[in-house]
């Protein structure tokens, strides 16, 4: 009864989550959409988005299907079946494993699909709501982010929830075994967030540097100047990226670090002395409890949002955030004494809370420290902005020595976070609970996750508000709105970029361990990992090797992309020379459709890279009988290095971006002078450093976790 009911809640819960997904859409596209000059070019950027979501879903779909036939056969028809697998054929393993993997992998495509929807139906509001007020349009946004949050986790919790309860009808594997036969749920969910964040970080900094470059520095035209014939695909990038990007990226987050959770709470619980089934089922859906009660705190957070004129729209969003923060604690505190309690540890739950609540603030610790060094209150932006004055080349290198600096404070705040969790674990009482320690400060720092993807999905909502704003030459007051708006968007998608990567870092500890576990419960202990056999350093080697190759794929990409729209628009110029004095039209679609083949056709090989090595590494040492110690060395040392350099793409293009807009506040002479141009060229540098790079490294360094955890029983 206790497993039914904890199921129930949870599916309910998230039905109330997307519920509450429908409200907030529903109450958004009740709002005006402006006069038909900006409808125009909503209209536009929406149809450049739907062309090339349809055509990027295209083509990983083709690729998620090949990846599951091979992963049909490998499980079901190639590998012999062994006696600790959790179902009695490989067949039927098999379809399992193929099954969640296809699932996740709709359920990734739909979510990020989903997101974007609703955010090119929000710009066009968010803008005409701007006319009347600041805090009109900031709902507006935020409402229309919280759709895209909401979505994600309460679609991940149900896929992992109906997973679970198909496999309990179908099949009488117990259930503690199921969260291994399910794994390929989160594969699924990576393997699409990878190239969904690929493909949507190279469209949207590719269209971003040829219109910056070829409009502001060749041209002198203004941003978002409806002369700029890449000004639309720009538009459009915001939304494929930062939206369907980002939304299958978080996605995945929640997917994999649920199974992954589970996995740990259930080996954990099954040791503990008189542990009765009703008591280690709880510990074992605990992970999605935890993120159930997060979907009703991100719920109450969103609703508090409001901002007067006169304030500051980071306030309020802030405001909304540390609500989320205080409902999702209590609802830590409840999941914990509820599920966690037990007679051989009776204080245990309390350890288990706070190592929750050490997730919590490792969430609140991340978002100040990327706050830091992106936003030009502080020294590390002001610092670009004064190098700016002697030229490109001193912004670029004071931008990547704040990059470079950024990466201690982040990894000391991840240091202390899995120390005093995994310590709390082990003194808890219970035995051998250090590990699920961490992964119960994982579950706490992904509590306010929908709140933080609202968040996220703001800026880009704000940014093609503004964009649209200008575009059809509105006031200056209507302006200064969506430029507060703006401003606030550049904020909040730099913080999500550092919970993102703070919440890939706990994460992929706790799925490193979830491996562990794994390839023992095949009969295979992993003891050490000892870094002096050949073998293991190699694989480290290869680890830490890929991180660089896959960001150098995915930044060259830009590049490549990039060429193809300068080289469009600077024709145009030349084709029609009175787009310059307003008496031609450009053709956005030919920009539009230029990126869109460009990206796509970029992006294959970097993902393909990132999804095979691992694989590779694997099955080529199973035959020194060491396949599944170099995967977890090629893991381990891969993480750590993606996570540095994650945060080092992070934090120094988002420095460079707002030391761009410092001098565009007046700061040193403003638009147009020498200062501004060298701050214009580090800006175009740290565009595929924060949005492509960066991004995409979160999401590789949880494909590295997901496709061993998938995989583990083939390494042996």
């Amino acid at each position: 009864m206790g497993e039914v009911f904890l199921l129930l809640l949870i599916i309910l819960i998230s039905g109330g989550g997307l519920y509450a997904a429908y409200r907030f859409a529903k109450w958004v596209a009740s709002n005006g959409t402006g006069t038909p000059e900006m409808q125009n070019i909503s209209n536009a950027i929406r149809e450049g988005a739907n062309a090339f979501l349809k055509r990027q879903n295209t083509t990983i779909g083709v690729l998620a299907f090949i990846l599951a036939f091979v992963l049909f056969v490998g499980y079901g028809i190639i590998r012999k079946h062994m006696p600790s697998d959790p179902i009695s054929s490989n067949i039927a393993l098999g379809f399992w494993i193929t099954f969640s993997f296809v699932l996740g992998a709709i359920c990734s495509l739909t979510a990020g699909y989903i997101g974007m929807w609703v955010s090119i139906r929000s710009n066009i509001r968010t803008a005409a709501a701007a006319i009347n007020s600041v805090n009109d349009a900031l709902r507006v946004a935020l409402r229309g982010g919280a759709v895209s949050g909401l979505m994600v986790v309460s679609m991940s919790l149900i896929g992992v929830c109906g997973l679970y309860v198909l496999v309990k009808i179908f099949t009488d594997v117990p259930s503690t075994r199921i969260p291994f036969l399910i794994v390929g749920y989160g594969f699924g969910a990576s393997f699409v967030a990878l190239f969904a964040q690929l493909g949507g970080g190279i469209y949207t900094k590719a269209a971003d540097v040829g219109a910056d470059l070829v409009g502001k520095v060749e041209a002198g035209i203004p941003e978002d100047d409806p002369r700029n014939p890449a000004v639309i695909a720009d538009l459009v990038g915001d939304n494929v990226g930062d939206c369907a990007g980002r939304g299958a990226d978080l996605f995945e987050s929640t997917a994999a670090e649920n199974i992954g959770a589970m996995i740990l709470a259930a080996v954990m619980a099954e040791k503990v002395p008189n542990a009765s089934p009703g008591w280690v089922l709880g510990v074992m859906l605990f992970p999605m409890l935890v993120r159930a009660f997060g979907i009703i705190a991100s719920i109450i957070g969103v609703y508090y949002v409001k901002v007067k004129d006169n304030e500051e729209p980071m306030h309020a969003l802030n405001y909304g955030y540390y609500i989320t923060v205080g409902i999702t604690i209590i609802g830590l505190f409840i999941a914990c004494l509820w599920l966690f309690y037990h007679e051989s540890a009776p204080s245990g739950w309390f350890y288990f809370f706070g190592c929750g609540v050490i997730g919590v603030l490792t969430s609140v610790a991340f978002l100040y420290i990327t706050e830091y060094y992106t936003d030009y209150r502080y020294r590390p932006v002001r610092s670009i902005t004064e190098a700016s004055q002697t030229g490109p080349a001193t912004n670029v290198i004071a931008g990547v020595a704040v990059g470079l600096e950024s990466t201690a404070l982040s990894a000391i705040a991840i240091s202390i976070a899995i120390l005093f969790a995994y310590h709390l674990g082990k003194n808890s009482g219970f035995p051998d609970a250090g590990v699920l320690g961490t992964a119960v400060a994982t579950m706490g720092m992904l509590g306010p996750a929908a709140y933080v993807l609202a968040m996220d999905t703001f800026g880009p909502i704000s940014d093609n508000a503004g964009g649209i704003i200008e575009m059809t030459e509105h006031s200056e007051e209507v302006r200064q709105r969506t430029d507060k708006l703006d401003a606030a968007g550049n904020t909040t998608k730099a913080l999500t970029k550092g919970y993102a990567i703070g919440s890939a870092a706990l994460a992929a500890f706790l799925l490193f361990s979830a491996f562990i576990d794994e390839v023992k419960n095949y009969g295979h202990k992993i003891s050490s990992i000892d870094i002096s056999v050949p073998e293991i350093f190699i694989s480290g080697l290869i680890g830490a090797t890929l991180v660089f190759l896959f960001s150098s794929l995915a930044i060259r990409a830009v590049g490549r992309a990039a060429f193809y729209v300068i080289q469009d628009v600077r024709n145009q110029f030349r084709e029609k020379p009175g787009i310059l004095e307003h008496k031609e039209k450009p053709d956005y679609g030919r920009c539009v459709d230029i990126v869109t083949r460009g990206a796509l056709k970029e992006m294959i090989l970097p993902g393909l890279v990132a999804t095979v090595t691992p694989v590779a590494v694997g099955l080529i040492f199973k035959y020194y009988d060491l396949g599944p110690e170099s995967v977890a060395s090629l893991l381990m040392v891969g993480t750590i290095v993606g996570i540095l350099m994650a945060t080092f793409f992070n934090n120094s293009g988002g420095a460079w971006d707002n030391a761009k807009k410092y001098v565009e506040t007046g700061y040193m002479g403003g638009k147009g002078t020498p200062t501004h141009k060298a701050a214009v060229v580090g800006d175009t540098v740290g565009d595929p450093f924060k949005d492509t790079a960066g991004p995409s490294l979160h999401v590789l360094i949880k494909l590295l976790s997901t496709v061993t955890l998938v995989l583990a029983p083939l390494f042996i």
